[in-house]
This record gives C-alpha cells, sequence and structure tokens, in this order.
C-alpha cells in the first residue's frame, strides 16, 4: 500500500511540473491577445491625432501601415506549428518524465522485498545471479532440502533461516525447532547461534543474546562475512537495553542486581570478584570455551588484576590467534605491572612485537619494544623506535621529554 500511494504523490508531482509544457499554446494564445490590443490602441492613436490635425494624412497612413505590419508579425509568431516532429517534440518530454517512475515502480513490485530484514547468511542459500529473495521459492527449497538431509546442519539451520525470512524478521518456534536441531548437530554452527540470540532479544532478554552473540564473535574466524551483521545488531541491543556493547564482563542476573544494589561498594566489588572467580572456576572445568576466556581476561582488566587478564589471553589465543585490537589489550595487560624503567618480559616482547607487525605505529609497542631492545643492548633499534614515537606526539605531550632523554642514552 505504501509503494502504491508514493507512485501516486510522484505522479501527481511529474504532472504538476508537466503543467507549463501542456499548457504552452494557451500560453502563446494569452500573449497575442495582449500585442494586439496594445496595437489596437496605437492605431486610435493615430486616428484621434488625424482628426485633431496634429498629424497629417500621408504620415497617419504610414504609421497604421507600420502597426498592421506589426500585427501580421505577431500572428504569424503565435501560429502553432502542426507538423508530426514538434507535435512529438512537445509531447515527448512529459510521457517520458510520466513513463519511468512507473516502470521503475513496476520492476521493483515485481522484484523488491522492502519489508524483509537483514539476512546476514542468507548469501548462501541462494545462487549469486540471483540477488533477490523470494522468500517462498527459499522456503520451499529449504523445506525440501531439509527433508531430503535431515542430518545436514546447514539444511537445517538454512529453513530456520528461510522461516524467520517468512515471519518478516521474527524467529518462530518452527525456526527455533531447525536451529536447535542445527545445533544439536553442530554446536558451533553459526547461523544458528546468531538466530537463536535473535529470538532471545525478540523474547525480551538481551542480556542472554549478547552473551550467545559475544561469544559467537570470539569463536568466529577474523574474515567471518556475517560479522559486521553481528556486531551491529549487538551494538543495537546493547544500546536499546542499557549494556555497555564491549563490555565483556559476566553479567549478573536481575535478582544479582536488585541484591547488589543494596550493598556497599565494599560488598559490591566483592560480589563481582566472586562473579569472576565463579567464571574462572568454570574454564577450568571447560577450557576449551575460547570466549569465557576472553571474557574473563576483559573482567581480570577491569579489576585490574592484570596477571590474571595476561593469563586468560594466552588461554583464548592458544584456541585461536587473538586479533589486532586484543592484541592491544593483551600487550597492555603485560606492561601494566612493570616497575619504571624495567624492560617488558620475554612473553611480553613476543606480544608487543606481534602487535607491532600488526599496527607499526601502535604507541605502546614502539615504546616497550624500544625499551626491550635497549635492556638487550640494541641501542639502535631502540633509538629508532623511540624516534618514531616522537614523531608522532603531539609537541605538548608529557612524554617528550622521558622519550628525548632516552633516546640520547641510546645514541
Amino acid at each position: 500500500m505504501l509503494e502504491f500511494l508514493l507512485a501516486l504523490l510522484t505522479t501527481a508531482t511529474v504532472g504538476a511540473l508537466l503543467v507549463p509544457f501542456l499548457r504552452a499554446s494557451v500560453t502563446s494564445t494569452d500573449r497575442l491577445e495582449g500585442e494586439l490590443a496594445i496595437y489596437r490602441d496605437q492605431l486610435d492613436e493615430i486616428e484621434r491625432e488625424r482628426a485633431a490635425g496634429s498629424l497629417g494624412d500621408a504620415d497617419a497612413a504610414a504609421a497604421r501601415l507600420e502597426i498592421e505590419r506589426r500585427v501580421l508579425a505577431a500572428a504569424d509568431a503565435a501560429q502553432p506549428i502542426a507538423s508530426a516532429a514538434s507535435s512529438l517534440h512537445r509531447l515527448l518530454p512529459p510521457a517520458l518524465a510520466l513513463a519511468i517512475p512507473l516502470l521503475a515502480l513496476g520492476v521493483y513490485l515485481k522484484i523488491g522485498h522492502p519489508g524483509l530484514p537483514a539476512a546476514p547468511f542468507a548469501e548462501a542459500t541462494r545462487p549469486p545471479a540471483d540477488r533477490s529473495i523470494d522468500v517462498p521459492r527459499l522456503v520451499a527449497e529449504a523445506r525440501a532440502k531439509a527433508a531430503a538431509q535431515p542430518d545436514d546442519h546447514d539444511a537445517q539451520s538454512a529453513l530456520g533461516e528461510a522461516l524467520t525470512l517468512e515471519a518478516d524478521g521474527t524467529v518462530t518456534p518452527a525456526a527455533i525447532a531447525a536451529f536447535n536441531k542445527a545445533l544439536a548437530l553442530q554446536p558451533g554452527d553459526a547461523r544458528a547461534l546468531y538466530y537463536l540470540g535473535l529470538h532471545e532479544a525478540q523474547a525480551g532478554d538481551s542480556a542472554a543474546a549478547l552473551r550467545r552473540w559475544r561469544d559467537l564473535e570470539a569463536k568466529s574466524p577474523a574474515g567471518a562475512p556475517y560479522l559486521p551483521v553481528l556486531r551491529a545488531e549487538i551494538a543495537r541491543v546493547a544500546r536499546a537495553a542499557g549494556i555497555p556493547a564491549d563490555s565483556a564482563m559476566p553479567q549478573p542476573t536481575r535478582e544479582q542486581q536488585e541484591a547488589m544494589a543494596t550493598l556497599t561498594p565494599e560488598q559490591r566489588q566483592q560480589a563481582i570478584r566472586g562473579m569472576v572467580d565463579g567464571l574462572a572456576a568454570r574454564l577450568k572445568d571447560n577450557p576449551q570455551d575460547r570466549g569465557g576466556w576472553l571474557r574473563l581476561a576483559n573482567a581480570w582488566k577491569v579489576l585490574g588484576e592484570h596477571a590474571g587478564a595476561v593469563d586468560a589471553y594466552s588461554q583464548a589465543d592458544a584456541l585461536a590467534p587473538v586479533d589486532d585490537r586484543l592484541l592491544a589489550d593483551w600487550a597492555e595487560a603485560h606492561v601494566r605491572g612493570l616497575k619504571p624503567g624495567e624492560a617488558p618480559s620475554p612473553p611480553a616482547v613476543a606480544v608487543l612485537e606481534r602487535l607491532e607487525k600488526a599496527d607499526p605505529r601502535n604507541g605502546l609497542a614502539l615504546f616497550y619494544l624500544g625499551a626491550a631492545s635497549f635492556a638487550a643492548g640494541d641501542k639502535k633499534a631502540a633509538a629508532a623506535r623511540w624516534k618514531t614515537l616522537l614523531a608522532m606526539l603531539p609537541p605538548d605531550a608529557p612524554i617528550r621529554g622521558l622519550l628525548e632523554q632516552r633516546i640520547k642514552e641510546a645514541e
């Protein structure tokens, strides 16, 4: 219905703009009548002057002849050109202006589906040459494939997604059943995890959705095509629920939140530490939970327990290499415990070197790797890193003086 209203508004707007073209002959006729009225007044004025004797008969005849010539010229200029070519030129712009938006609307209504939600995994369910979503066909094909391959987790999750699209983005009970079957066949099925998280968000349990999605994000390969949509949904749901989108701290239940509201700051900190300790205990029983290790690392970092954060990042990295952003957090956890002037440890240097490779202009890596090179006797490498860092700093940076002194010592 909305599309037809927009079409009507577009047609009305174009029609209003075309009125001057369609009324061209009327405008021309109105102009001729005005000119003839002026010429009639001039002829009357000549006759009055001749009758009063102020204008001779010869001059009056000459003036009448000139005005009559102008009348004939004006009449010739106002004559409509009746040729087929001129009519075509006059009618073609209005016809095209009306036909093009109507044709575009027809094509859009034929192949477009403006009401469908984003489907981050739907690309795998149709051929690359067909970029439109024919939902009934998609559902029929997904049902047939799931029936023919009941033990294929991808077929089951594809069916769940198709049923979700059919319901305009609502994860229905039938879709949930398909996703759960997919997870039973393959616990790490990303499509099923995404849509089950979406179901939890739609049911009002934003915390559960965010936990599921963050765990999926942590376990996903860096180049997974669905990650942009997943991260956008994490940000959207977290914002709506008032939960920090980048927080990986274990989220307390509603009952725990109500109980914590009555505690003193010291008691509240102790309760938070208890939840973190509980997560650490669960990871001992399930050490393959990479997302859990990353949540624990961030929790220890928030609590200022940098040694615990370093260990948790190491556990997560052993399961799958951490990305550049987490490398920076891991490196920061390493150097936070250093005393002034102390060089980073070999494990810290290894993380800092990975960070420098990923981001050659990372200030943290340049400073502490320079300190490590200086401590190892490679003063030339130390000076090179510190000079690179110095060139990056603003003129009023407090660390400039210390850095300049270190460079002098290295040289």
